[in-house]
């Protein structure tokens, strides 16, 4: 199988039909898989950690292990707002170049599970060379709404991963 145009960019793989966790920013939604999610959580208390990018919350203990708190709404430069009792932790494993990161996605409201067939899936739109897509799967459409699916590997750069990762361990180590 071959996902790429005739010497063009390369088409962004398209999602899979399958179940999405759906959540809300602002008044979009947009939808994880299913598999990638290992759990959900109300917000906690959030360390900060020093020379972090603005997108990195912090971190949290759960349960005896340390790991990262991103923000969407940053990391997709939307317009922050405080948190409220709907906004909750999206724990997820990710997989890049430093290997699989467990992380949490801050997100405003988590929404409901959602079956996704293959026919409601069209691939993401080209906005041109200089916006960067590569980390929405495609768009679904079910019923009104249309979803767009992320693909959790890419949501951060292979560089921001291994900050993350970092970021993780800095604070794990303590002092």
């Amino acid at each position: 199988m071959s996902d790429k145009n005739n010497g063009g960019t390369a088409a962004a793989s398209i999602a899979k039909a399958g179940k999405y966790l759906t959540f809300q920013m602002g008044k979009e939604v947009y939808g994880i898989e299913i598999l990638k999610v290992q759990e959900i959580i109300g917000m906690m208390p959030v360390t900060r950690v020093p020379k972090t990018p603005d997108f990195v919350r912090g971190v949290i203990n759960l349960r005896g292990k340390v790991i990262p708190v991103i923000e969407l709404r940053r990391k997709f430069g939307m317009e922050t707002r405080e948190d409220t009792d709907r906004t909750c932790i999206v724990v997820v494993q990710v997989t890049g170049a430093v290997g699989t990161v467990t992380m949490g996605l801050l997100v405003d409201e988590v929404s409901e599970v959602l079956n996704v067939g293959q026919e409601q899936i069209e691939a993401p739109p080209s906005f041109g060379a200089g916006v960067d897509t590569d980390f929405i799967l495609g768009m679904g459409k079910v019923g009104q709404k249309v979803l767009m699916l992320l693909d959790a590997d890419k949501v951060l750069s292979s560089e921001e991963l291994v900050l993350a990762a970092q970021t993780k361990n800095a604070e794990g180590k303590g002092a």
